[in-house]
Formats: C-alpha cells, structure tokens, sequence
C-alpha cells in the first residue's frame, strides 16, 4: 500500500512503488504528483520541512525544539506526521509531548526526546557508554536517536574512571560492539581509556557536567580532542544526537 510506512519519510522505496502503481496504471499522475509534490521541501512560512533529508543522507530532518515555540515545534511535527507517520524531536518538554496529542508518540523522558515511528528492524550492536550518572540524558539522546534509525543500542552507564573495575566488568559489551559512544563530563578521560581497551571505532561526547574548571563541558571537550589514543571522533559539547546519527552511519556500514 502507498499509505503504508516503508521506514522514516518519503524514502526509495515510497517513490518506487508511486512510480510502480502510476505505470501499472492503479494510480493517476495528479495523485501521484500529490504525493510527490512536496519534496524535497515544504514551505510552512517559519520551517522549510525537508522531506527529502532522508533520501540525501541517510538521516531524516530532526526537530531540534530547544528555540522553538510550542506552537512551532507542533506543526512542523505534525506536517512531518501527516506525510511519513514518523518524527523524532529533541530537547522536548512534557508539555510539548502532551500538546501534541499523538497517541503513537513517545516521550523518552531521561533525554526529553519524542518519537515516533522510526525503523522497527534493528541492525548492527552500537554500545553507549557514562562515565557518570549526570552523563546519562546526553547518552540518552544518543541511543534513543540510533535506535529510532535503526540500530541495535546496548547501554552501559556509570563505568567512569573513578572506578575501573566496573568497566572491566564490561569487556563482553565492548567486545560485541561495532561503534562506541563514550559520554563523559568532569575531565573527560573515559574515552581515551576505552580507545586503550578496543580497535572498535569510538566517539567520544563531552558533556556540560562538573564543577567550576569544567567549563560547562570545556575541559573534557579538549581532553578528548588531545587524547592519545589515535582515531577517537569528537562530538560538540552535550550533542547526544549528533553521535547517535554518526554511530548509527558507522554501524551500519558492510
């Protein structure tokens, strides 16, 4: 069926079957223009809603709400709703959640993200990993957004450095991994102890977690940009969703 979910937005397989349909003649060309009219975007005055992202990079176009009014978050997410049952949103209230008033979305509170649909089967084994209890709704963003792409998410969290032996505790997950997201506040030193542990490929998140020299995440940002272990990938400082989108590319590469 054309109205069925084949994945997250108007994706490959969507268009195949409305060029399928129009040449087996069970579809007309004004309806199958319909369906197609509004990629690669949709002007809604304040939003240009990129239908089309998925298709050009793997990756849909994400509702970043942290900015937004209220009003504004909805209807870019019910305009996103209405096309591919399907939306993920970030930095999300409970208020937005509820106003939104869409039985099929999730509210993951831990991170403040809103989902909807998203890819059912999972692939790969993408491990997240804190150094610290405070580092868990940054994690959190990561594994809920690659897990809303597609990924299988293991998640490990409060193995920091200030107990080692609760990592080594671990070294099965570790193993099993393709893709490691390390979260870590404070100085920032769990990645680079992971990278001596594993050739598995690590993205290292700092966070805006510590005390006064931590600088709202500066000091654990350039721990991990000087790390000693070669090949860590650093993320912005609390961009959960940035390492979810990378670790879920690289899981799924062959």
């Amino acid at each position: 069926m054309l109205s069925g979910r084949a994945g997250v937005l108007m994706n490959n397989d969507q268009i195949k079957n409305i060029l399928r349909a129009v040449k087996e003649g069970k579809l007309g060309i004004e309806e199958a223009f319909k369906k197609m009219q509004h990629l690669p975007y949709e002007d809604i005055s304040f939003a240009m809603v990129d239908h089309h992202r998925h298709l050009r990079q793997g990756v849909p176009e994400v509702i970043f709400a942290s900015g937004k009014t209220e009003e504004q978050v909805i209807k870019i997410a019910r305009t996103m709703y209405k096309k591919s049952n399907s939306f993920l949103i970030t930095r999300a209230t409970d208020k937005i959640y509820r106003a939104l008033k869409i039985k099929a979305a999730v509210f993951h509170a831990l991170s403040g993200v809103i989902s909807v649909g998203g890819q059912k089967k999972e692939s790969g084994n993408l491990l997240v990993l804190t150094a610290g209890t405070s580092d868990i709704p940054i994690a959190e963003e990561a594994a809920v957004t690659a897990a809303f792409l597609g990924s299988k998410v293991t998640t490990v969290y409060d193995v920091g450095v200030a107990g080692l032996h609760r990592l080594m505790d671990r070294k099965e997950e570790l193993r099993r991994a393709r893709v490691i997201i390390v979260v870590a506040g404070m100085e920032g030193a769990l990645p680079s102890v992971v990278g001596g542990m594993t050739d598995r490929p690590i993205i290292a998140v700092p966070t805006s977690i510590g005390y006064g020299t931590s600088f709202n995440g500066l000091t654990a940002l350039f721990a991990m940009l000087n790390s000693c272990v070669p090949g860590i990938a650093v993320m912005n400082i609390d961009n959960g969703f940035g390492a979810g989108c990378l670790g879920h590319k690289i899981n799924l590469l062959k």
